[in-house]
């Protein structure tokens, strides 16, 4: 059974301040300052995939993790494009997969240098990175020390889910108890009384917030974080997801000509405002506009080009593919088996259709006419 038992050891300052200071505050004399850590850490009582080590400053946080695994190494960062700063042997299937695992989901974001980054930014490529290069356990010191609170717990809830999703190991270091119930660790060690527990993972803390149609001047807000374009036909109908009442997710509803089906409504712009990537948000807010068209005889469709999202698609029992996008490129040209796919901006994209439960009539005729200028 693996444990902790060491001494960290200095040597106290003579000096003429310290002695004052020691006077002062009657500190008794000592030669040498000496902190000790014993306990038992039982990592291999039982499979686990998430750890965290939580306690105040100076509970010896660091010095376990480096006596149990070592000193993360340092990332270093300075490419034109952070994608350009994951190792070589990376594909780029692995870069995407990592970035979009911890809601690093803002493409035009993934292009740009790792310093013009926000805090929010930095932090899930940081994670993206160490999970694409590091060996398990991943073990980030200062866990979410730097960042919004907010934008540490939905961090944490994206990190787990993708760490548990592959089967790896993830262990967090942080002065920071919030993370608990977002991060769900199958163990917590808590240095300051050398306490180790064991716990089950628990639903994460719900997020109460309401959906509803909108006038087209809220897309300017979300329009920089779309993977495509910034640009939305004004004749799109608008809807936002919002939290303590601000919008944190947007999508455009476009009607789609097509030669046998006068009534399809087709998703021309969703996105979700960075801090809020890695929840789900705008699958919860498309499909709640899908269940409000289907009540009212519409086909609702969404045509997804980001890899991530096709993924999420793919797996939902509420959307059922009706078209693959063309995906093996050689010299520039499309190869594949299907005839006439859909397309966004000139890029291929799958053609997904809702195929949920309905809202209730009388629900969904309001929520579509909804008042454009709440």
């Amino acid at each position: 059974m693996p444990a902790v038992d060491f001494v960290v050891t200095s040597p106290i300052s003579t000096s003429v301040r310290a002695q004052q200071v020691s006077s002062m505050f009657d500190v008794p004399p000592q030669e040498r300052a000496e902190i000790r850590w014993r306990g038992d850490v039982p990592l291999d009582a039982r499979p686990w995939n998430v750890g965290l080590i939580v306690g105040p400053s100076g509970a010896g946080k660091t010095s376990i993790m480096r006596q149990l695994w070592g000193c993360p190494p340092d990332l270093t960062w300075g490419a034109a494009s952070v994608v350009d700063d994951f190792p070589k042997s990376a594909t780029l299937q692995q870069i995407t997969d990592a970035c979009s695992a911890v809601g690093f989901n803002t493409i035009p974001a993934w292009l740009r240098p790792y310093a013009v980054l926000s805090n929010g930014e930095k932090f899930r490529v940081d994670l993206a990175r160490r999970m694409v290069e590091l060996p398990d356990p991943i073990v980030v010191d200062e866990f979410t020390s730097v960042v919004d609170r907010q934008v540490a717990q939905i961090g944490s809830h994206a990190v787990q889910k993708h760490i548990r999703r592959q089967g790896r190991k993830f262990v967090a270091v942080t002065c920071h108890y919030d993370v608990i119930d977002w991060l769900q660790p199958d163990w917590i060690l808590e240095p300051a009384t050398m306490t180790f527990t064991w716990r089950s993972v628990q639903p994460r803390p719900r997020i109460e917030g309401h959906i509803q149609r909108v006038p087209y001047g809220l897309w300017p807000i979300f329009a920089p974080y779309h993977y495509m374009s910034k640009d939305l036909n004004k004749a799109a109908r608008c809807f936002a997801a919002f939290v303590n009442g601000r919008p944190v997710a947007f999508t455009g509803v476009m009607h789609v000509p097509h030669p046998d089906n006068s009534k399809i409504k087709g998703i021309s712009r969703t996105v979700t405002l960075p801090d809020w990537q890695g929840l789900g948000l705008s699958f919860i807010l498309n499909e709640c506009i899908g269940s409000a068209y289907k009540a009212c005889g519409f086909t609702f469709r969404n045509y997804p080009a980001h890899p991530a999202f096709i993924r999420s698609h793919d797996r939902s029992p509420t959307w059922r593919l009706l078209s693959k996008p063309v995906s093996n490129l050689k010299n520039g040209k499309a190869k594949g088996t299907i005839s006439s796919p859909q397309t966004s901006g000139g890029r291929p994209c799958a053609t997904f259709e809702y195929c949920g439960p309905s809202m209730p009539m009388s629900e969904a005729v309001q929520f579509l006419q909804g008042s454009p200028d709440v």
